[in-house]
């Protein structure tokens, strides 16, 4: 027996090597084909119902004012009839970790439908490439007119092309500005300059921002810079649902006609047209399987059913499927992660909820002077403190003020006050007590305020009562 371990050339074949790839080269202009399918008019109403919402939200009003508005000066934030504070920036937490577990929810469930469907660069991509189809024509078109020298023509097609991108993108600064900033008050403000250079400075910002990543960056803000597009492949399993091409029923590839008797051939479905791959708003060739610059937009599959109904052959070739489909075995779309990503979903929704409609509509902030003590003209020991009253109410209320914690405690100061619809209100409160009667140098009080109109509307501040050492 020879004790020599056996050894294997694993040397790859120079002729067989793959292509040298260079990262850095530069990148390749795609030019996608326009299309038509089921999930290509989802997406459209997707996309004009969030467009909608959008420009939309920014001009509606309630209750006399923007039904959302983020008033950072003020710090307030309204939307529609709920006014919140920087007190409850904890449920503005709760309700982005929620979003992260929808979207890991839908990831478990259905890849990366965010992407193809409802996330901004996409929807702002997809409208970008139709102002590219109306100025310079289809696909074909377009690659010709690039390869043409600078014409009378294509100088106003290109300009034309731009005008449309910008006037998007500037749209889109300034309705996301109007969020912060009464937008019936900005716009005016902007065309006689009297609006604050901020203002103009972040329309700009939004304005290039958008500009660049729908019209110059495209695919790659999607496959480069989103950090989503490198998590989300761990999520998957063989049960998410993806979008794949089925190699046992397309291949081999190739080119036939209509009526021909493919099979004979040795051919399988796939007519090797490319029609999914021009179509594809990142370039890639979903025949070579899921691949992380797929953003799961489902435009090959739209592509390929088209083809395969001229062809007279079934649709599918490419689709909505799952790994363990492709292999033959049983997809499981009730599996445990997903059931707990849905029960986590459904209890922090709840919490929520409860949170949001159970939050308190008034504020009590305690703010003790910086004078320990004195000693009034009547020998007692007095404390002053700065009340610090919010109405979060959508309504004027008149507010009750009570102290208690000590026996004997005297109040001096308005015992009732009116606090407008948002309004914070200082009011200076004096404690005095006889020296006799505090229990130690530190004594814990509490003050007290409630509605008169509504007591279930009530807030309670601790504070100290300071005094001199009891012997």
């Amino acid at each position: 027996m020879s004790e020599q371990i056996p050894l294997k050339n694993i040397t790859p074949d120079a002729a067989k090597a793959p292509e040298y790839t260079d990262l850095y080269a530069s990148r390749e202009h795609i030019y996608t084909r326009s299309f038509t399918g089921l999930f290509r008019n989802l997406r459209i109403s997707g996309g004009l119902f969030l467009f909608v919402l959008y420009f939309g939200t920014a001009w509606l009003n309630w209750g006399g004012r923007q039904a959302i508005l983020w008033d950072l000066p003020e710090r307030k934030f309204y939307i529609f009839g709920a006014t919140f504070w920087p007190q409850d920036f904890v449920l503005l937490s709760w309700s982005l970790i929620l979003c992260a577990f929808g979207l890991f929810f839908i990831t478990v469930f259905a890849g990366r439908v965010w992407c193809g469907y409802t996330c901004p660069q996409s929807v702002f991509t997809w409208v970008y490439m139709w102002c590219e189809k109306v100025t310079e024509g289809d696909r074909n078109q377009r690659m010709k007119l690039d390869k043409q020298p600078m014409s009378a023509d294509k100088f106003l097609r290109k300009s034309a092309k731009h005008g449309l991108w910008l006037l998007i993108a500037l749209l889109t600064g300034l309705t996301f500005v109007g969020y912060f900033t009464p937008i019936r008050q900005l716009i005016p403000s902007l065309l006689d300059g009297t609006a604050y250079g901020s203002a103009y400075f972040w329309i700009g910002f939004f304005t290039l921002a958008t500009y660049g990543n729908a019209g110059w960056l495209r695919e790659n803000v999607c496959i480069y810079m989103c950090p989503y597009a490198r998590f989300q492949s761990v999520m998957f399993d063989e049960d998410t649902l993806i979008i794949s091409y089925d190699p046992r029923r397309g291949e081999s590839r190739g080119p036939r006609k209509r009526d021909a008797d493919y099979k004979a051939e040795g051919l399988g479905d796939c007519i090797d047209c490319k029609m999914c791959v021009h179509v594809c708003p990142t370039g890639i060739d979903i025949r070579d399987g899921l691949q992380v610059e797929c953003i799961g937009c489902a435009a090959c599959v739209d592509a390929c059913d088209s083809i395969m109904d001229k062809m007279g052959y079934p649709r599918g070739l490419v689709s909505y499927t799952t790994e363990h489909n492709l292999s033959g075995k049983t997809t499981q779309l009730l599996r445990p992660r997903l059931i707990g990503y849905a029960i986590a979903l459904l209890i922090m929704a709840t919490l929520l909820g409860v949170a949001v409609i159970q939050r308190p509509l008034a504020g009590l902030d305690v703010l003790k002077d910086r004078v320990l003590y004195r000693e009034n003209e009547t020998g007692q020991i007095e404390n002053v403190y700065m009340l610090k009253i919010v109405n979060k109410a959508q309504r004027q209320l008149t507010f009750s003020i009570s102290a208690n914690g000590l026996d004997g405690l005297d109040y001096e100061g308005p015992s009732e006050v009116v606090a407008a619809e948002g309004e914070i209100l200082s009011i200076p409160i004096e404690l005095s007590i006889a020296p006799e009667k505090l229990k130690s140098s530190t004594n814990d009080i509490a003050f007290h305020i409630h509605a008169i109109e509504d007591p279930s509307i009530n807030a309670e501040s601790e504070s100290r009562f300071i005094g001199p050492a009891v012997r």
